[in-house]
């Protein structure tokens, strides 16, 4: 009797949590919703990411900086600067230094500054200064030190000097000489190359021993800093120097 009472006793509490079960109608019930408000939770996630990631592409594409543009494009930096300096050069000559009215800017005259500063300092100048003294010299290493290593680098003070030398020589020889045929074929009315050449370099002759006094005494410091500065940077700082240079030959040859 007492295991029938026990038998009667384990079979109804089995029973009894049988019916606090969920079924299986219960469980499909239950879990579909569940399972929507997921997928719904994973979506918003989803679209946070990608309007994060858009975000984040968004702002790499409208950031800019000069830095980045000037490594990356060295040669399309450097003919924009030398055009737009050498144009601004000879206007501010023109304007400020002689007082010369704006309705009477000589437009020839900046266009003669244009063509020179884009041809010669932007394309030419870059050519030689960059690629031929990258060459020649050991300019990487000793660039790209500190000034108190640069002081103590034998090796990078002699290239230091003979960058300088050679650049004098070559504003000397070439630079100016180019100025003057430059001028001749702008203001000569003539389209013979050769009486551009032969005006030019008579004007060059006869004025040289006051072009080449000038030349020196602004070049030669100039150098020293333009050719101790990254590479990247040595161009863009010489036109700093460049502008004051070309606003005085602009105010002081740049005449008809």
């Amino acid at each position: 009797m007492k295991n029938i009472l026990l038998w009667i006793t384990f079979a109804s509490a089995c029973l009894c949590v049988d019916s606090f079960a969920p079924s299986a109608a219960s469980r499909t019930l239950i879990s579909k919703p569940l399972a929507g408000f997921q997928q719904s939770l994973d979506q918003q996630a989803s679209t946070t990411i990608k309007l994060n990631q858009s975000s984040s592409t968004n702002e790499e594409a409208v950031s800019f900086s000069y830095g980045d543009f000037a490594k990356k494009y060295p040669f399309a930096n450097n003919i924009a600067i030398a055009t737009t300096k050498t144009a601004a050069a000879d206007l501010l000559a023109q304007v400020v230094i002689a007082q010369t009215p704006v309705s009477e800017i000589d437009w020839q005259r900046s266009l003669l500054f244009c063509a020179f500063g884009a041809i010669y300092l932007g394309g030419f100048q870059y050519l030689y200064q960059v690629n031929v003294f990258k060459k020649l010299f050991d300019v990487d290493k000793f660039t790209t030190q500190s000034w108190s290593e640069k002081a103590k680098d034998i090796d990078g003070l002699k290239g230091l000097a003979g960058q300088t030398v050679l650049d004098l020589t070559v504003l000397t020889l070439i630079y100016l000489p180019t100025f003057y045929i430059f001028k001749a074929g702008v203001f000569s009315g003539s389209m013979d190359p050769s009486v551009w050449t032969s005006t030019g370099l008579e004007n060059y002759q006869s004025n040289f021993a006051k072009d080449e006094f000038d030349l020196l005494r602004v070049w030669f410091p100039a150098d020293i800093v333009c050719f101790s500065v990254p590479l990247y940077l040595r161009l863009p700082v010489r036109h700093v120097v460049s502008f004051v240079w070309t606003a005085y030959l602009s105010f002081a040859r740049g005449g008809h």
